[in-house]
């Protein structure tokens, strides 16, 4: 099950974040993401536990938790919508092509 880790503070690396995790089962991989240009943490994470109950039980003990002076928002990670286009409903501005 994918997790998704909200609230983080900005100085916990993906170590620190699998080590909270584990204490509730087997991680499979912890990341924290990161801004390509800066290097710096977003403040957000994911967690992979391959045992639905383990990561169920992750995400109760640390949903709403103060981990390093923040609270942890915690749920199971939802998959980013697709296509869809976006923008739309323009039609040109109103200058028509008369040949």
């Amino acid at each position: 099950m994918d997790i998704y880790v909200g609230n983080l503070p900005y100085q916990v690396d993906d170590q620190q974040l699998q080590e909270l995790f584990a204490q509730h089962g087997n991680v499979t991989s912890a990341r924290v993401i990161t801004d390509k240009f800066s290097g710096q943490s977003k403040g957000f994470g994911f967690v992979e536990m391959p045992d639905k109950a383990e990561a169920e039980a992750a995400i109760s003990a640390t949903n709403d938790q103060d981990f390093m002076g923040r609270n942890l928002r915690v749920n199971e990670s939802q998959p980013k919508p697709r296509g869809g286009g976006g923008g739309g409903g323009r039609d040109g501005g109103g200058k028509r092509n008369r040949w």
